[in-house]
């Protein structure tokens, strides 16, 4: 059965710091919704958020930035496990491309071009998915198909993120940021309009800093943002994520109210 034809089903329920909390499949896909707890079922912008390489949907780092939107802007946030990610099984060519990974980065080589390679791959499968999620998503009464939608993703959030908000007109605004230049992604940049905010850091180890400016300067938006940080690539200051609920409240509601 193709996965746009699978609705989505409530795994599990739990609420805490005035956020709740619901994990979902999607098929094979599994995910977590987050709400406002005591408004579960109003209708609320929704924002899409992608996770990094090696984690999954439920992360601290995914649980953090859900909590602060929905608690700093009323939002629901969705998260997906990428393939591969969390408890979904990983292929051959996962297991190849992760261990050639992790060899090199023990040797203190480059990892950029695998990076940027195996996050192409994983794209490629994850973009169908979320589409296929966000079609579920709306037909919840909470969402519904006519709300605005932005999409929230870093480092492999970004490499699947920028496809996917290229493709997918329902998304209106997006957060992103700490990759590499690569001309497939950056002609996927090249087709997207939507206001962008895209964060840098100044001192990334990994992504040297002339090919995280080429790729924010390949996007057409307008109205696009680049908020640069010193340090490096795992310092990215946590401040950036209260910015993330502005930009968002900014594009996605106005007034406060939905759009």
């Amino acid at each position: 059965m193709e996965l746009s034809q699978h609705s989505l089903h409530f795994t599990a329920e739990t609420s805490s710091n005035g956020v709740l909390v619901r994990d979902f499949a999607v098929g094979e896909v599994t995910g977590a919704l987050w709400s406002p707890a005591a408004a579960a079922s109003v209708r609320a912008p929704l924002v899409l958020m992608g996770h990094g390489g090696g984690n999954h949907s439920k992360a601290p780092a995914m649980a953090g930035r859900a909590e602060r939107l929905v608690n700093g802007g009323g939002f629901h946030v969705a998260t997906i496990d990428a393939p591969g990610h969390g408890d979904r099984p990983r292929t051959p060519h996962d297991e190849r491309e992760i261990a050639l990974m992790q060899r090199k980065m023990a040797a203190g080589e480059p990892v950029g071009e695998i990076v940027v390679r195996y996050n192409a791959h994983l794209a490629e499968r994850a973009v169908p998915e979320w589409l296929a999620t966000l079609d579920a998503l709306q037909e919840l009464p909470e969402i519904g198909a006519g709300g605005p939608v932005g999409y929230y993703g870093l480092n492999m959030g970004t490499a699947i993120g920028v496809p996917l908000t290229a493709a997918e007109p329902r998304i209106t605004a997006a957060v992103l940021g700490l990759f590499w230049y690569d001309e497939s992604l950056a002609e996927s940049a090249r087709r997207i309009t939507v206001p962008i905010e895209f964060a840098l850091q100044w001192d990334d180890e990994h992504i040297p800093r002339p090919t995280g400016l080429a790729l924010f300067d390949a996007f057409a938006s307008k109205e696009k943002s680049l908020h640069v940080n010193s340090g490096g690539h795992k310092e990215l200051p946590r401040f950036e994520a209260d910015s993330a609920v502005r930009f968002f409240a900014r594009h996605l509601t106005v007034n406060g109210l939905t759009v």
